[in-house]
């Protein structure tokens, strides 16, 4: 049960983009088209479960050994590889998804929920399985994040908006507003 709870808490309540405004480069920069959002979403999220589940065992490694220090380097390694992986994946399969998340692909690896989620199931010592559901959970949380965002976006190309609001500053006005909508989900679940 408290994986779930964990997962949703991800989810909805501590949206990495929305409420911990994590992630953000590619949830301004990829969220202008729907299908594109959603290849990035799904790519971020298996970059998230499968770097916490092996950065989980890497910091068990460090733990023991008393190399703690080395963490940040060590998980930022795990984090590369994993992008680097499916990057190769996605050129491969679908060249066309490829172009289209351009530059942001290789920026997964810096991606600052991937290795926030990293650390941050280091720091709350979850269990193998609780880090898994965390960052299955902000995975999540970032491809709903950019659904939303990229369906706005796409309605907003039909109107016609005042010169000064075009492009990114409506981009920011319309986050701040559906930040404050999943604000609304504090104090669902108490961990």
């Amino acid at each position: 049960m408290r994986v779930f709870l964990i997962l949703f808490s991800a989810l909805l309540i501590n949206n990495y983009v929305f409420i911990r405004f994590l992630g953000i480069c590619p949830f301004l920069g990829v969220s202008k088209k729907l299908d594109t959002a959603i290849g990035m979403g799904f790519a971020a999220t298996f970059v998230l479960v499968m770097s916490s589940v092996i950065t989980w065992f890497v910091n068990l490694l460090l733990v023991m050994a008393g190399l703690e220090f080395l963490r940040t380097v060590s998980f930022i390694l795990v984090i590369a590889t994993f992008v680097q992986f499916v990057e190769f994946v996605i050129k491969k399969n679908s060249p066309t998804l490829y172009e289209a998340l351009g530059i942001y692909l290789p920026l997964i690896t810096t991606n600052c929920i991937i290795l926030g989620v990293a650390i941050l199931n280091a720091q709350a010592k979850y269990s193998l399985l609780e880090a898994a559901f965390h960052a299955l959970g902000a995975g999540l949380g970032f491809l709903v994040a950019l659904v939303i965002f990229a369906g706005i976006r796409e309605r907003l190309e039909l109107y016609e908006l005042p010169k000064s609001f075009e492009g990114l500053p409506i981009a920011l006005i319309l986050a701040s507003i559906i930040s404050m909508a999943f604000m609304g989900f504090q104090g669902l679940i108490k961990l």
